[in-house]
């Protein structure tokens, strides 16, 4: 389970501009260095490749990579609304983080910052001359993973906006998300099957939103130290008004409860590390969005169901499991995540577009058949009992 701490530096990683100001910080590193290397070299070298060798090379660079990298980005935007448009609006986020593209928009980026800043310590007879030849060979080197990067651009965009895509990241992402809580059974703390004490203080949100992430070992380390015994009321990714209680806590007083408040993380959209359902919720929200009648694509809601089915087949959280003397944060209880509650986020939202569609409502009782063989006793019961409300009592 990842601090708080972590989690904020592997959210800014995942973000566009961390890449393009990491590449080319390092990209003015590496003409820092020229400087360095050059009284290393062999004086003729200098003759061979000096300055009038290596500028025309740096100036088409700086002005092919500016015109490169911003028709990237439009090409970027334009795939990620089209995607957007199709599926879901709250994947845009999510297409956001995808690694291929950052890494070739920041190479191309980085490319251009290093021609251009090339250029410009020559022209300003920064450089000495035997730079030259440094210079040459690291603006080859840049040239080569320009022209990767290039390839791979050309063979990322083929792919890239499209629904199959898509729905590939989706799963992927609700695939790690469901799988973290199946190995870390609610959360790392305690099964929470009856309600709080009445004695126990509440907690409040510290603003409204949605509840994104809880810092658990640090909740469980002052929990330990303070005496308390926390109980956890609103799950990661459910709904909370500022000044309500997100969880209680038992023995605690006034500044424990502020405290712990601060370590539970509240904003305005839902994100994947420890809410399981919001990759039910977008696979969901798709198939919905192709059974419009402006759309009219009842494939798309066959494929997503298969999604749906495979994933809670393969990946299915155990939180029942988590006794007191296996878990991690024995001094936190929690409401598990149930069978039930994975199958409510699934197929109910594609029944309410449904109706007019016999043929997806057949794929989506095939579903749950399959579902009804799941290993786990409780993913049985709940399939049985979806599949008795939808099609047996109608």
């Amino acid at each position: 389970m990842i601090s708080r701490s972590l989690l904020l530096l592997r959210r800014i990683t995942r973000q566009l501009w961390f890449r393009v100001v990491a590449i080319s910080l390092f990209s003015l590193l590496a003409l820092a260095i020229a400087p360095l290397l050059a009284p290393i070299l062999p004086p003729d070298w200098e003759d061979r490749f000096g300055r009038e060798a290596v500028l025309p090379v740096l100036t088409i660079l700086a002005s092919g990579m500016l015109a490169v990298t911003t028709f990237s980005l439009n090409v970027m935007v334009s795939a990620y609304r089209t995607a957007s448009s199709m599926a879901t609006p709250r994947v845009y986020r999510l297409l956001l983080e995808d690694t291929v593209t950052q890494s070739v928009l920041a190479t191309f980026t980085g490319g251009f910052v290093y021609s251009l800043s090339a250029v410009i310590l020559f022209r300003a007879g920064i450089y000495p001359p035997g730079s030259a030849f440094v210079v040459f060979v690291m603006t080859a080197l840049v040239v080569m993973l320009i022209v990767l990067a290039i390839l791979r651009w050309i063979d990322h965009l083929s792919d890239l906006g499209s629904m199959d895509h898509t729905l590939r990241l989706i799963e992927s992402r609700s695939c790690s998300s469901l799988r973290a809580r199946k190995e870390t059974p609610c959360l790392g703390g305690c099964c929470l099957t009856t309600e709080p004490p009445s004695s126990a203080s509440p907690i409040p949100a510290s603003q409204s939103g949605f509840v994104r992430f809880v810092d658990m070992a640090a909740l469980n380390r002052r929990a330990k130290e303070a005496g308390v015994t926390l109980y956890l009321t609103r799950l990661p990714g459910e709904f909370v008004l500022r000044g309500r209680p997100v969880a209680m806590a038992e023995g605690a007083d006034e500044a424990f409860c502020k405290e712990a408040s601060g370590l539970i993380d509240v904003g305005d959209v839902r994100s994947f590390e420890q809410d399981p359902t919001f990759g039910l919720t977008l696979l969901a929200e798709t198939a919905q969005r192709a059974l419009s009648p402006g759309v009219n694509d009842p494939g798309t809601a066959y494929e997503v169901m298969g999604r749906l089915t495979r994933l809670l087949w393969e990946n299915l959280p155990e939180d029942s499991e988590a006794t007191k003397s296996e878990a991690d944060f024995p001094h936190i209880q929690l409401p598990p995540v149930t069978a039930s509650a994975l199958l409510k986020a699934s197929f109910p939202p594609i029944a309410l577009y449904a109706g007019d569609a016999p043929e997806v409502m057949d794929w989506m009782q095939t579903s749950l058949k399959a579902l009804e063989h799941h290993p786990n006793a409780a993913m049985t019961r709940a399939a049985q009992e979806m599949r008795q409300d939808y099609f047996e009592n109608s």
